[in-house]
């Protein structure tokens, strides 16, 4: 796949999934609603490291620099 995510995009996506997972395992957030932000925090820290992100891709959208 290509790399479609810029370096600021994976350093904000790596903080909200740090701070999803704060909420979840401090108890701040439980039940479904927890377990949906810890779901969507591991899919922006697979998606911070791959350097692909599946929704950007039929919008064409890229925040790589040329």
């Amino acid at each position: 796949m290509k790399k479609n995510m810029g370096g600021t995009d994976k350093i904000i996506r790596l903080l909200i999934a740090i701070i999803f997972f704060l909420l979840f395992f401090t108890g701040i957030v439980s039940g479904m609603f927890g377990g949906i932000l810890v779901a969507l925090g591991s899919v922006f820290v697979i998606t911070s490291f791959i350097g692909t992100c599946p929704l950007y891709l039929p919008f064409g959208i890229s925040t790589c620099k040329k």
